[in-house]
């Protein structure tokens, strides 16, 4: 059998690199610009190498009965981990995958496509645009992982963002985000003030290394208007490789602290990581 050999391509927003995993048969990482962007193993779409996609993959296997299928909207495709992942897990499932790149859309369908028969959707869009123009309650879990280069891009981080995302989201729904930050968390207390200024309940999801402020790395959102399992999604996460811990309630709250939403006219990127934070080679 030939080996699987490298693909580089220039995209729209640089320059992507798949590289196949020597330990996994049919396991691909894919980078854009150096920074990790996903990791995807057509044989088993349910492992999940990243430690973030398994946090956002706890988030979506607690929101809904064991196997129930969901309308999902994905901000931010890369190589379609998290909706092979829920295919795998909750068949019947639709689910649209927005990205601004349609570059790399369409390198992913050309060289790692998904089978014809799921009800996967790809549209090369601004994530931003495309959620208000969607309709109102017609998602059951909005999964947000946009990235340009290593940053969350201004015009996701509003209020007004929040309140587009509730919009579209049925009363029972989920909304998720994987976000990056370091202490004094100054981007990450904004996001959260903004979605706790539209839903009621929030949870935060970290290792708890990032969350002493030790080091910058990825932290989950997560927020809906009924409780999440929490003993569900803290079972989950401790038992992982590296653990994470959930944070709500009254931890959460004081995390926020005075932290304000934030205006479209004052909304900010995430934070640049430090060197070597999130890039390979």
């Amino acid at each position: 059998m030939d080996e699987p050999i490298p693909v580089t391509r220039a995209v729209d927003h640089g320059t992507a690199k798949l590289m196949p995993d020597v330990d996994r048969a049919r396991a691909w990482l894919l980078t854009v610009d150096g920074a990790p962007q996903s990791y995807v193993d057509l044989d088993d779409p349910t492992y999940l190498e990243f430690e973030y996609a398994r946090r956002l993959a706890h988030v979506l296997d607690t929101a809904a009965d064991d196997g129930r299928a969901l309308d999902v909207v994905h901000l931010g495709g890369g190589a379609l981990t998290l909706p092979r992942y829920l295919a795998a897990t909750r068949p019947g499932s639709a689910q649209d995958v927005v990205d601004a790149d349609r570059g790399l859309l369409a390198l992913i369908a050309e060289t790692l496509p998904v089978d014809p028969a799921l009800d996967i959707r790809t549209h090369g869009a601004d994530a931003r645009g495309w959620l208000e123009a969607a309709p109102d309650d017609s998602a059951d879990a909005i999964v947000a992982d946009v990235f340009g280069g290593s940053r969350v891009p201004a015009h996701l981080t509003s209020l007004t963002y929040a309140r587009e995302a509730e919009r579209v989201l049925r009363p029972g729904g989920v909304y998720t985000a994987n976000l990056a930050d370091s202490a004094p968390f100054a981007f990450l207390r904004s996001q959260l003030a903004n979605f706790q200024a539209v839903f009621p309940y929030l949870v935060l999801i970290a290792e708890p290394a990032v969350l002493r402020g030790r080091r910058f790395g990825n932290a989950v959102l997560v927020a809906a208007h009924h409780e999440p399992d929490i003993a569900a999604l803290s079972r989950r996460c401790a038992a992982d490789a590296f653990p994470a811990r959930v944070e709500h309630g009254p931890g959460l709250r004081r995390l926020i602290g005075d932290a304000k939403p934030v205006q479209d006219e004052d909304a900010v990127a995430s934070p640049e990581p430090p060197d070597g934070a999130f890039s390979i080679g």
